[in-house]
Protein backbone atom coordinates (compact mmCIF):
# COMPACT_ATOMS: atom_id res chain seq x y z
CA UNK A 1 0.00 0.00 0.00
CA UNK A 2 1.13 3.87 -0.55
CA UNK A 3 1.13 5.68 2.22
CA UNK A 4 2.53 9.55 3.61
CA UNK A 5 5.36 9.12 5.96
CA UNK A 6 7.02 11.43 8.25
CA UNK A 7 11.02 10.18 8.63
CA UNK A 8 11.94 12.76 10.86
CA UNK A 9 10.31 16.13 12.96
CA UNK A 10 10.64 19.10 10.37
CA UNK A 11 8.44 20.86 8.02
CA UNK A 12 5.72 20.16 6.05
CA UNK A 13 8.07 18.76 2.91
CA UNK A 14 9.91 16.16 4.88
CA UNK A 15 6.06 14.38 4.29
CA UNK A 16 6.59 11.97 1.55
CA UNK A 17 5.05 8.98 -0.34
CA UNK A 18 6.30 5.31 0.66
CA UNK A 19 5.25 1.71 -0.44
CA UNK A 20 4.47 -0.47 3.03
CA UNK A 21 2.91 -3.90 3.44
CA UNK A 22 -0.22 -3.76 3.60
CA UNK A 23 -1.05 -4.25 7.40
CA UNK A 24 -2.74 -7.20 8.51
CA UNK A 25 -5.62 -7.29 11.04
CA UNK A 26 -5.40 -9.33 14.27
CA UNK A 27 -8.16 -9.93 17.07
CA UNK A 28 -11.05 -7.59 17.29
CA UNK A 29 -9.20 -5.62 14.67
CA UNK A 30 -10.39 -4.41 11.05
CA UNK A 31 -8.49 -3.61 8.16
CA UNK A 32 -10.55 -0.73 6.92
CA UNK A 33 -9.44 0.41 2.56
CA UNK A 34 -9.37 4.03 3.76
CA UNK A 35 -11.18 6.26 1.36
CA UNK A 36 -10.48 9.55 2.68
CA UNK A 37 -8.60 11.09 5.86
CA UNK A 38 -8.47 14.54 7.20
CA UNK A 39 -5.40 16.92 8.23
CA UNK A 40 -5.87 18.40 11.82
CA UNK A 41 -3.68 20.71 13.89
CA UNK A 42 -2.19 18.20 16.10
CA UNK A 43 -0.99 16.83 13.07
CA UNK A 44 1.14 19.93 12.16
CA UNK A 45 2.30 19.61 16.38
CA UNK A 46 3.54 16.01 15.69
CA UNK A 47 5.02 16.61 12.51
CA UNK A 48 7.08 19.88 14.09
CA UNK A 49 8.10 17.91 17.41
CA UNK A 50 6.10 19.80 19.44
CA UNK A 51 4.70 16.89 20.94
CA UNK A 52 7.73 14.51 20.93
CA UNK A 53 7.98 14.23 24.55
CA UNK A 54 4.18 12.74 24.24
CA UNK A 55 5.45 10.38 21.74
CA UNK A 56 7.24 6.77 22.11
CA UNK A 57 7.03 5.62 18.35
CA UNK A 58 9.51 5.16 15.81
CA UNK A 59 10.26 6.95 12.71
CA UNK A 60 9.25 6.52 10.08
CA UNK A 61 5.47 7.50 11.15
CA UNK A 62 2.44 7.80 9.71
CA UNK A 63 0.14 10.74 10.61
CA UNK A 64 -3.34 10.98 11.11
CA UNK A 65 -6.26 11.11 13.37
CA UNK A 66 -9.70 10.66 10.84
CA UNK A 67 -10.67 8.15 8.09
CA UNK A 68 -13.59 7.18 6.66
CA UNK A 69 -13.56 3.76 4.53
CA UNK A 70 -15.06 0.23 4.08
CA UNK A 71 -14.31 -2.48 6.13
CA UNK A 72 -12.02 -4.97 4.16
CA UNK A 73 -11.31 -7.73 6.41
CA UNK A 74 -12.42 -8.41 10.33
CA UNK A 75 -10.24 -10.30 12.31
CA UNK A 76 -11.67 -13.01 14.82
CA UNK A 77 -13.92 -11.42 17.35
CA UNK A 78 -15.61 -8.53 15.57
CA UNK A 79 -19.57 -9.10 15.29
CA UNK A 80 -20.62 -5.70 14.88
CA UNK A 81 -19.34 -4.84 11.67
CA UNK A 82 -18.53 -7.20 8.33
CA UNK A 83 -16.26 -7.15 4.81
CA UNK A 84 -18.33 -4.21 2.97
CA UNK A 85 -19.65 -2.03 5.87
CA UNK A 86 -19.03 1.51 5.51
CA UNK A 87 -17.29 3.03 8.57
CA UNK A 88 -15.86 6.27 10.06
CA UNK A 89 -13.01 6.33 12.68
CA UNK A 90 -10.32 8.48 15.24
CA UNK A 91 -7.45 6.73 16.01
CA UNK A 92 -5.48 8.85 18.49
CA UNK A 93 -2.41 8.38 16.49
CA UNK A 94 -0.16 9.98 19.50
CA UNK A 95 -1.36 6.87 21.58
CA UNK A 96 -2.07 4.21 19.33
CA UNK A 97 0.85 5.00 16.71
CA UNK A 98 -1.60 4.48 14.12
CA UNK A 99 -1.80 6.84 11.69
CA UNK A 100 -4.58 7.14 9.22
CA UNK A 101 -3.12 8.90 5.76
CA UNK A 102 -2.47 5.48 4.16
CA UNK A 103 -4.60 3.10 1.84
CA UNK A 104 -5.53 1.10 4.25
CA UNK A 105 -5.05 1.17 8.18
CA UNK A 106 -6.47 -1.69 10.96
CA UNK A 107 -7.40 -0.48 14.00
CA UNK A 108 -9.53 -1.84 16.77
CA UNK A 109 -12.89 -2.63 16.24
CA UNK A 110 -13.99 -0.23 19.13
CA UNK A 111 -12.55 2.63 17.57
CA UNK A 112 -15.53 2.60 14.62
CA UNK A 113 -18.32 3.57 13.91
CA UNK A 114 -20.95 3.00 11.09
CA UNK A 115 -20.60 6.09 8.50
CA UNK A 116 -23.80 8.68 7.74
CA UNK A 117 -25.52 6.75 4.78
CA UNK A 118 -26.38 10.62 3.92
CA UNK A 119 -23.37 12.51 3.33
CA UNK A 120 -20.74 11.19 0.74
CA UNK A 121 -18.47 8.70 2.24
CA UNK A 122 -15.16 10.92 1.61
CA UNK A 123 -16.68 13.89 3.52
CA UNK A 124 -17.58 11.74 6.57
CA UNK A 125 -13.72 11.57 7.23
CA UNK A 126 -14.27 15.37 8.50
CA UNK A 127 -16.82 14.25 11.66
CA UNK A 128 -14.65 12.03 14.10
CA UNK A 129 -12.12 14.13 15.86
CA UNK A 130 -13.87 17.81 15.29
CA UNK A 131 -17.49 15.89 16.43
CA UNK A 132 -15.85 13.74 19.57
CA UNK A 133 -13.93 16.75 20.42
CA UNK A 134 -16.97 18.91 19.93
CA UNK A 135 -19.47 16.54 21.74
CA UNK A 136 -17.04 15.66 24.96
CA UNK A 137 -16.24 19.34 25.63
CA UNK A 138 -19.83 20.21 25.57
CA UNK A 139 -20.20 17.04 27.73
CA UNK A 140 -18.08 18.76 30.28
CA UNK A 141 -19.15 22.06 30.32
CA UNK A 142 -22.61 20.25 31.08
CA UNK A 143 -24.50 23.68 30.49
CA UNK A 144 -28.58 23.52 31.84
CA UNK A 145 -31.30 23.74 28.70
CA UNK A 146 -31.81 27.04 27.95
CA UNK A 147 -29.00 28.66 28.87
CA UNK A 148 -26.24 30.72 27.46
CA UNK A 149 -22.64 28.93 25.75
CA UNK A 150 -20.39 31.24 24.29
CA UNK A 151 -18.43 29.32 21.42
CA UNK A 152 -14.92 30.34 20.35
CA UNK A 153 -14.08 29.65 16.79
CA UNK A 154 -17.31 28.86 15.92
CA UNK A 155 -16.70 28.48 12.08
CA UNK A 156 -13.87 26.48 12.78
CA UNK A 157 -13.87 22.69 12.35
CA UNK A 158 -14.64 22.12 16.05
CA UNK A 159 -16.49 24.94 16.74
CA UNK A 160 -18.74 24.64 14.20
CA UNK A 161 -19.72 21.24 15.11
CA UNK A 162 -20.20 22.63 18.84
CA UNK A 163 -22.60 25.50 17.73
CA UNK A 164 -24.60 22.37 15.70
CA UNK A 165 -24.32 20.56 19.11
CA UNK A 166 -25.26 23.22 21.04
CA UNK A 167 -28.48 24.07 19.06
CA UNK A 168 -29.41 20.35 19.38
CA UNK A 169 -29.38 20.26 23.12
CA UNK A 170 -31.89 23.59 23.56
CA UNK A 171 -28.76 25.96 24.26
CA UNK A 172 -29.06 29.74 23.24
CA UNK A 173 -25.83 30.00 21.30
CA UNK A 174 -23.12 33.09 21.12
CA UNK A 175 -21.05 32.41 18.38
CA UNK A 176 -17.41 33.95 17.93
CA UNK A 177 -15.66 33.89 15.03
CA UNK A 178 -13.76 36.43 12.14
CA UNK A 179 -15.09 39.52 10.95
CA UNK A 180 -16.87 38.45 8.01
CA UNK A 181 -18.23 34.96 9.73
CA UNK A 182 -21.81 36.11 10.78
CA UNK A 183 -23.70 34.79 7.89
CA UNK A 184 -22.10 31.35 8.31
CA UNK A 185 -22.15 31.25 11.88
CA UNK A 186 -25.94 32.18 11.87
CA UNK A 187 -26.45 29.31 9.48
CA UNK A 188 -25.41 27.29 11.35
CA UNK A 189 -27.94 27.77 14.18
CA UNK A 190 -26.27 30.94 16.51
CA UNK A 191 -28.19 33.59 17.95
CA UNK A 192 -25.67 35.72 17.95
CA UNK A 193 -22.39 36.42 16.39
CA UNK A 194 -19.30 38.16 17.40
CA UNK A 195 -16.15 38.74 16.37
CA UNK A 196 -13.49 40.93 16.96
CA UNK A 197 -15.16 44.23 15.63
CA UNK A 198 -18.58 43.09 18.03
CA UNK A 199 -17.28 42.08 20.83
CA UNK A 200 -19.17 39.61 22.98
CA UNK A 201 -20.59 41.79 25.78
CA UNK A 202 -18.89 40.79 29.67
CA UNK A 203 -21.08 38.25 31.38
CA UNK A 204 -23.53 37.37 28.56
CA UNK A 205 -23.23 33.11 28.96
CA UNK A 206 -23.53 30.71 31.16
CA UNK A 207 -20.85 29.14 30.15
CA UNK A 208 -17.46 29.34 27.33
CA UNK A 209 -16.60 26.73 25.06
CA UNK A 210 -13.25 27.97 24.26
CA UNK A 211 -11.67 26.40 20.98
CA UNK A 212 -9.46 29.10 19.65
CA UNK A 213 -6.90 30.06 21.50
CA UNK A 214 -8.92 33.19 22.54
CA UNK A 215 -8.33 32.40 27.25
CA UNK A 216 -9.29 36.42 27.16
CA UNK A 217 -13.13 35.19 26.23
CA UNK A 218 -13.91 34.22 29.58
CA UNK A 219 -14.71 37.71 30.26
CA UNK A 220 -17.68 36.70 28.40
CA UNK A 221 -18.77 34.45 31.00
CA UNK A 222 -21.03 35.41 34.31
CA UNK A 223 -20.09 35.20 38.04
CA UNK A 224 -19.93 31.85 38.83
CA UNK A 225 -20.15 30.12 35.28
CA UNK A 226 -17.85 27.55 33.75
CA UNK A 227 -15.00 27.76 30.65
CA UNK A 228 -13.90 24.49 29.32
CA UNK A 229 -11.19 24.55 26.80
CA UNK A 230 -9.72 22.33 23.88
CA UNK A 231 -6.79 24.95 23.34
CA UNK A 232 -4.49 23.24 26.30
CA UNK A 233 -1.02 25.75 25.02
CA UNK A 234 -3.52 29.23 26.16
CA UNK A 235 -6.45 28.04 28.41
CA UNK A 236 -8.53 30.59 30.65
CA UNK A 237 -7.64 31.54 33.93
CA UNK A 238 -10.58 31.20 36.59
CA UNK A 239 -11.86 34.86 37.78
CA UNK A 240 -15.05 36.07 39.53
CA UNK A 241 -15.72 32.70 40.36
CA UNK A 242 -16.01 30.94 36.63
CA UNK A 243 -14.82 26.97 36.92
CA UNK A 244 -12.11 26.33 34.09
CA UNK A 245 -12.01 22.93 32.82
CA UNK A 246 -9.60 21.29 30.30
CA UNK A 247 -11.11 18.85 27.70
CA UNK A 248 -9.02 16.10 25.66
CA UNK A 249 -10.85 14.12 22.98
CA UNK A 250 -10.85 10.26 23.77
CA UNK A 251 -11.59 7.97 21.23
CA UNK A 252 -14.86 6.57 21.68
CA UNK A 253 -16.58 5.06 18.32
CA UNK A 254 -20.10 4.43 20.25
CA UNK A 255 -20.29 8.25 20.92
CA UNK A 256 -18.75 8.64 17.09
CA UNK A 257 -21.91 6.41 16.18
CA UNK A 258 -24.28 9.12 17.91
CA UNK A 259 -22.54 11.55 15.80
CA UNK A 260 -23.11 9.84 12.80
CA UNK A 261 -26.74 9.48 13.32
CA UNK A 262 -27.15 13.40 13.82
CA UNK A 263 -25.72 13.79 10.48
CA UNK A 264 -28.23 11.69 8.85
CA UNK A 265 -31.06 13.65 11.13
CA UNK A 266 -29.95 16.49 9.24
CA UNK A 267 -28.37 18.00 12.86
CA UNK A 268 -24.85 18.26 11.49
CA UNK A 269 -23.58 19.23 8.08
CA UNK A 270 -20.47 18.47 7.34
CA UNK A 271 -18.27 20.75 5.89
CA UNK A 272 -15.13 20.47 3.54
CA UNK A 273 -12.74 22.99 1.88
CA UNK A 274 -10.63 21.26 -0.05
CA UNK A 275 -9.23 17.58 -1.17
CA UNK A 276 -5.66 16.71 -1.45
CA UNK A 277 -4.11 14.07 -3.26
CA UNK A 278 -1.90 11.76 -1.13
CA UNK A 279 1.25 12.62 -2.27
CA UNK A 280 0.47 16.41 -1.25
CA UNK A 281 -0.34 16.06 2.31
CA UNK A 282 2.23 18.54 3.07
CA UNK A 283 0.49 21.17 0.92
CA UNK A 284 -2.30 20.42 3.12
CA UNK A 285 -0.11 21.15 6.42
CA UNK A 286 0.77 24.50 5.10
CA UNK A 287 -2.61 25.49 4.14
CA UNK A 288 -3.73 24.79 7.53
CA UNK A 289 -1.40 26.75 9.16
CA UNK A 290 -1.71 29.56 7.14
CA UNK A 291 -5.30 29.52 9.21
CA UNK A 292 -8.76 30.43 8.09
CA UNK A 293 -9.82 27.72 6.44
CA UNK A 294 -13.89 27.18 7.17
CA UNK A 295 -13.97 23.29 6.23
CA UNK A 296 -11.96 20.30 6.54
CA UNK A 297 -8.61 19.47 4.59
CA UNK A 298 -9.18 15.49 3.45
CA UNK A 299 -6.95 13.53 2.45
CA UNK A 300 -7.59 11.30 -0.82
CA UNK A 301 -4.99 8.26 -0.59
CA UNK A 302 -6.21 6.64 -4.08
CA UNK A 303 -4.99 10.03 -6.36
Amino acid sequence: MRASILPRYGAPELLTLAELPRPVPGPGQLLVRVVASAVNPVDLEVRSGSKADHITHDFPMILGWDLAGVVEECGSGVARFAPGDRVVAMSAQLATGVGTHAQYVVLDAGLAARAPHTAELAHTAALPLAGLTAHQALDALAPLEGGTVLITGAAGAVGGLAVQLAVARGLKVLAHGRPGDADRLHALGADEAYSSERPVPPGAADGLLETAGLPRAVAGVRDGGRAVSVVPLAPPVSERGVEVRMSFVDQDGRRLEELSGLVDQGVLTLRVERTYPLAEVGAAHRRLAAGGSRGKLLISPWD
